[in-house]
């Protein structure tokens, strides 16, 4: 089997520093929350508040980028036999030894499930975190915008439940490239070299 680059320098710059920011915004949500309390209120409110406006730098230049290398390509969604082929290899074949039904090359790297999973993260999750994570920090200007009206409570709410969906997300994304590729932490090994047996 030959080795092929799958993921260039950027892809993994910001595949890893995405993991990050968000860990630590889940921390430190959390810890606001009271879940625990490991920091003070205030420290974790400053980290979060800090850590999302550097998500969102990154985000922007992501976005930039899959549109100027058009990457963005890659989310385009497949046909439902494809996508059935897909559910059926992750829900039986895969357990009795039946063959992928996708071939990964570097113009078609993600599967028709991870294109469903992965456009649903950037066109529902992300934008709910976004917009409600910007409303909840700019509450003082509410009148100013002319939601005054709205209630910090559901908004809170909201952003919680899409931090709750980011979770379940990244638990199924971590289950799925560190259990699913045929070379023991293949997809790991991938997403920190580059390069990926084709």
């Amino acid at each position: 089997m030959s080795q092929i680059m799958m993921y260039n320098g950027f892809e993994r710059f910001w595949h890893w520093a995405m993991a990050v920011l968000i860990l630590v915004l889940l921390f430190t949500g959390f810890n606001i929350h009271g879940t625990y309390q490991i920091l003070s209120f205030e420290q974790a409110v400053d980290i979060h508040i800090i850590t999302a406006w550097l998500l969102m730098g990154l985000w922007v230049f992501i976005i930039f980028w899959h549109f100027t290398t058009g990457e963005w390509k890659q989310y385009i969604p497949s046909s439902a036999n494809k996508l059935i082929a897909m559910m059926k290899f992750y829900a039986i074949d895969i357990f009795l030894g039946g063959g992928h039904p996708h071939h990964k090359t570097r113009k078609s790297k993600l599967n028709p499930m991870q294109r469903m999973a992965y456009l649903s993260l950037h066109l529902a999750i992300t934008p709910v975190v976004w917009l409600s994570g910007l409303f909840y920090l700019f509450y003082p200007y509410w009148d100013f915008i002319g939601v005054g009206s709205w209630n910090l409570g559901i908004i809170a709410m909201i952003h919680t439940g899409a931090a709750f969906a980011l979770i379940a997300f990244l638990i199924v994304h971590l289950y799925l490239a560190l259990t699913t590729s045929e070379e023991q932490l293949g997809y790991l090994k991938a997403m920190i070299s580059g390069y990926e047996k084709e």
